[in-house]
């Protein structure tokens, strides 16, 4: 894919951001109407879009790509967390959490997959659901215990065992036997699951959008641990990634698909789980609004460095 379209499919994600700013702007989307598509991606709209990037003819390649894509992904996790933690030693108090946060809990779901499917096509969604698949296991785990400093007697087991009923987790692994078993799906059923897979994209970039238009970005200006922890999460990060990966001598899609995935915003669960433990909220909230925009730039041209 051209670097003109890839530059093409982006503004276009922020074209619909834009719209979502204009209906919170205009109380068409209310916080209320926000939470409910929230739900609606999260629970419906993208495991739909897991389990549709499933169903196409796969090839001994694809196979063997997805293999490499689990042990990738684990290890571009592992190279996250370490990378951050270095990098943000001279960062103190909650902020250092925040961002820690941010730079290992990329923006999977509403960004990446819509990415990684103009890109890829469907084959590069299955990559991105791999790497999903760990962002949803240690966000709930590993995520939460930054946020509370440490876990409760019996926490992990039983997150552990909600992880089973997760919508995405669920959705992987309908895609792995529909996969491994060769399942066709055809007619109504493969229409109706492709369709609403489709407004995952739509959806997230509202989602955005609504985050954006109630932030007050002005008031955060001046404060140097803003503009550092954004160098690290969409510069130096992915850079550390990109290469490490070519000690792999790997020019797959899954490397390229995981590498893509790392370079991705801050999710938006740093914000959310930010409000819940009432730890730097608005700093969380510029955090997110900021890598957002600015990957605009810096997500092109790193499709551009590694394709």
């Amino acid at each position: 894919m051209e670097i003109s379209a890839i530059t093409e499919s982006v503004v276009s994600l922020f074209i619909i951001i834009l719209v979502g700013v204009y209906g919170s702007r205009k109380k068409i989307i209310t916080a209320e109407i926000n939470k409910g598509l929230t739900d609606i991606l999260i629970k419906i709209a993208l495991p739909f879009m897991i389990v549709s990037s499933f169903m196409f003819t796969y090839d001994d390649t694809i196979k063997s790509n997805v293999l490499k894509t689990f042990y990738y992904s684990l290890g571009a996790y592992a190279v996250m967390a370490a990378s951050s933690y270095f990098l943000l030693l001279p960062v103190k108090s909650n902020k250092k959490t925040i961002l820690h946060f941010a730079n290992i809990f990329v923006n999977t779901g509403y960004v990446g997959f819509p990415v990684l499917n103009s890109i890829f096509g469907s084959e590069g969604v299955i990559y991105g659901s791999i790497f999903n698949m760990f962002f949803v296991i240690f966000v709930w785990t590993y995520g939460i215990m930054l946020y509370k400093g440490k876990l409760e007697r019996g926490y992990l087991k039983n997150e552990i065992i909600s992880l089973m009923f997760n919508p995405s987790i669920i959705a992987v692994a309908v895609g792995i036997v529909i996969m491994v078993f060769d399942i066709e799906i055809k007619g109504a059923l493969l229409s109706s699951i492709k369709s609403i897979g489709n407004i995952t994209g739509p959806i997230s970039m509202f989602i955005i959008g609504v985050i954006l238009s109630n932030v007050k970005i002005k008031q955060h200006l001046k404060d140097w641990t803003v503009y550092y922890g954004i160098i690290i999460k969409l510069i130096i990060i992915p850079i550390i990634i990109y290469l490490i990966s070519l000690l792999l001598k790997d020019s797959s899609k899954a490397v390229y698909s995981v590498i893509i995935m790392t370079a991705m915003p801050a999710s938006a669960m740093t914000s959310i789980l930010a409000e819940s433990f009432n730890k730097e909220k608005e700093f969380a909230a510029i955090i997110v609004s900021a890598t957002t925009l600015i990957s605009l730039i810096t997500v092109p041209v790193l499709i551009k460095l590694i394709t």
